[in-house]
Parts: structure tokens; C-alpha cells; sequence
């Protein structure tokens, strides 16, 4: 007895994964100089229009999938990178004036800004007038920029509002930076 339905069988379509582990190993075929730019983005392209898993093979065929020496070998280098990236701000840090924090007793922040009448006068050009106050709340220390032009910055980042600070935090006004200590 014949069968009346016929079976196809189609290829499996391709995953997600399978396309995107690809596309790693034609980015790390840039990164390790093994393919041109122009030619990246056109296997890239093909890979993004491929239907099947072979066509993703003939794509990085030419292409070292990623070996445990290359992970080694560029998380190392990350791990380096990082570490002079980290040695110089701790360098730079040291180096900074430090800013001694008022007393708490005196109750009243600290105005910081170029205005003479600000509690610590800072004459840099990239110093606003009024720029920003140090005050403490329930024994805690915050900054609040007060809209200055330049910016007021705690460990690099740029304060938005206000921002607890401590001892050995880097605040910057403007340009000018200080390392904050305790009296």
C-alpha cells in the first residue's frame, strides 16, 4: 500500500546562536588582523542573509574559531590595560591638594565657588561663582552642584544634583580638583 502524502525535508533553520557565534568569529578575524574591514562587513552581511549552517561555514572557513590562547592572550592584555588605567588615577590622586572638610560643630555648608563671599573662594576661570556647597546631613557628607557652568565632579563622575562624599573621595570644580580629608 502507497502513501499519498510525500515527506520534505527542508533544512533546519538557522538559530540565533549559530548565528551569532559566527559573527564572533568574524569579529575576532578583525581583531586579530585576519580580515579587512570591507571584507568583515560583507561576510557580515552574508551571514545576516544566510538560511543554512553551511552557508555560515563557507563564512569563517579561512577564520581560527576562538582558541583558549587567544582568550588568554587578550584577557591578559585587558587585565594590563586596566591596571595602568587604575595606577594612574591612584597616582594622580595622591598628588591632588587635599580639601579638609569644615568641622561639623559649625552647622552651616560650605559655599564653594569664585564669589568672594563664598566660604572657599576658588579663582580658576572654569569655577562658577556660586558653584557648589558641602554640607553634612545626620553625619554624612554631601556635595550638591548648584548649576555651575563647568561642572562639579566626585571620582570622575559629574554630579547631578547632589552626592554623598567621603574622606579620600576626588572632587572636581570645574577644572580644579582636590582629594577630600578629614581635619
Amino acid at each position: 500500500m502507497t502513501s499519498s502524502f510525500e515527506f520534505n525535508t527542508y533544512p533546519a533553520r538557522l538559530s540565533d546562536a549559530e548565528r551569532d557565534k559566527a559573527l564572533k568569529v568574524l569579529r575576532e578575524g578583525v581583531a586579530m588582523g585576519r580580515l579587512s574591514h570591507d571584507t568583515f562587513v560583507r561576510r557580515m552581511e552574508l551571514a545576516l542573509a544566510a538560511q543554512r549552517s553551511d552557508e555560515l561555514a563557507v563564512l569563517t572557513a579561512d577564520l581560527p574559531s576562538e582558541s583558549r590562547l587567544s582568550r588568554v592572550v587578550f584577557g591578559t592584555v585587558e587585565a594590563i590595560s586596566g591596571f595602568t588605567v587604575r595606577l594612574r588615577r591612584a597616582w594622580q590622586a595622591e598628588r591632588l591638594p587635599k580639601l579638609l572638610l569644615p568641622h561639623p560643630a559649625s552647622g552651616h555648608p560650605l559655599r564653594i565657588g569664585r564669589d568672594p563671599a563664598n566660604g572657599l573662594r576658588l579663582t580658576h576661570e572654569t569655577v562658577s561663582r556660586v558653584h557648589a556647597e558641602l554640607s553634612q546631613q545626620g553625619g554624612i557628607w554631601v556635595l550638591r552642584d548648584l548649576g555651575s557652568t563647568n561642572g562639579t565632579t566626585v571620582n570622575g563622575r559629574r554630579v547631578i544634583g547632589a552626592v554623598v562624599v567621603r574622606e579620600g573621595d576626588q572632587v572636581g570644580f570645574g577644572r580644579m580638583s582636590f582629594r577630600l580629608a578629614v581635619t
